[in-house]
């Protein structure tokens, strides 16, 4: 199963010719789960050949505008389709309350089934957000001006059968006895007894972890802790630090220190302020400390 992620925008606050702001898709096994909606996540999911109507959950990082700003049309427009499904929308401490407010703002002429779910990990620890028998999602507190939460994204490892083995070695095709061995059971066929260890093998989970806006905080390599890839915020370059400081973000350097202390295997960088025409300033200096380090553009597909 591959999970593909596409980046909506890039940008930080205010959306550019080249950057739109913050939304991140992810689309697995035709599910297409949204991480923060900026204003015109909904074209940006046009141009990228995104169904608006396989949406099934929208998890808020926190609510400053460019994250959550076209989240009310995203949500007219769904339910102004053939939707047979509850939208699941995540969010830090403040969400259904934002929530109520953000309904009341437009006029809904069809039924809108929503489900909303605040989320409250305490400082330093890992909250699941969601689970289900193929992945969970866990939060944690970030260090940002408002109530901010980044988070993981784990896929749960899967038994598959080599077949060709099966068939070769026992006889055995595709059928019932085939989902008890993956279920950990031993079977019998043909007056030979086959154990999950004779033609089982364990597919790893992938796992992403997305670090929002959010100064230096001791949680991030715990979240982010042996993950496939890391996509952190840079808003800043090292010229900035200052900035970075103030006003609670993060330079590309400190991203890339922060991937290196978790152990992950990549790292993307995003959420760029506009200040920068292009990002290879903050691509040399996370690259110092992390070679493996991508800078995000608009529309980027990567495939975990």
């Amino acid at each position: 199963m591959t999970i593909e992620l596409t980046f909506l925008g890039t940008g930080s606050m205010v959306p550019t010719k080249d950057r739109n702001v913050q939304s991140i898709l992810l689309e697995r096994e035709g599910e297409i789960i949204l991480f923060d909606c900026g204003e015109g996540t909904q074209r940006q999911m046009n141009i990228a050949g995104y169904s608006r109507a396989k949406v099934r959950k929208v998890f808020l990082t926190h609510w400053h505008g460019d994250h959550v700003s076209g989240l009310i049309g995203l949500i007219q427009t769904i339910f102004n389709s053939d939707y047979q499904h509850t939208l699941h929308i995540y969010g830090p401490k403040g969400t259904k309350m934002r929530m109520e407010h953000l309904r009341k703002t437009v006029d809904f002429e069809n039924k809108v089934d929503l489900e909303i779910h605040e989320l409250t990990p305490g400082v330093g620890q890992l909250e699941v957000a969601h689970e289900n028998e193929d992945y969970s999602v866990e939060c944690a507190p970030m260090k940002h001006g408002t109530a901010c939460i980044g988070y993981r994204f784990q896929e749960k490892d899967r038994i598959r059968i080599n077949m060709d083995h099966a068939f070769k070695e026992y006889g055995l095709k595709t059928g019932p006895l085939v989902g008890k061995l993956k279920r950990g059971e031993t079977v019998e066929f043909k007056g030979k007894k086959i154990t999950p260890d004779d033609v089982c093998y364990k597919v790893t989970g992938k796992t992403f972890v997305l670090i929002p806006d959010t100064g230096l905080n001791n949680t991030i390599p715990t979240l982010a802790d042996q993950a496939d890839l890391m996509i952190c915020e840079a808003s800043f370059t090292n010229e900035h630090e200052h900035k970075a400081k103030e006003f609670k973000h993060l330079t590309a350097a400190q991203a890339a220190l922060l991937a290196q202390q978790a152990g992950v295997s990549k790292l993307i960088i995003t959420h760029f302020s506009q200040r920068y025409p292009d990002t290879e300033n903050h691509l040399k200096e996370a690259k110092v400390h992390f070679p493996e380090t991508e800078a995000a553009h608009d529309f980027l597909k990567v495939k975990l």
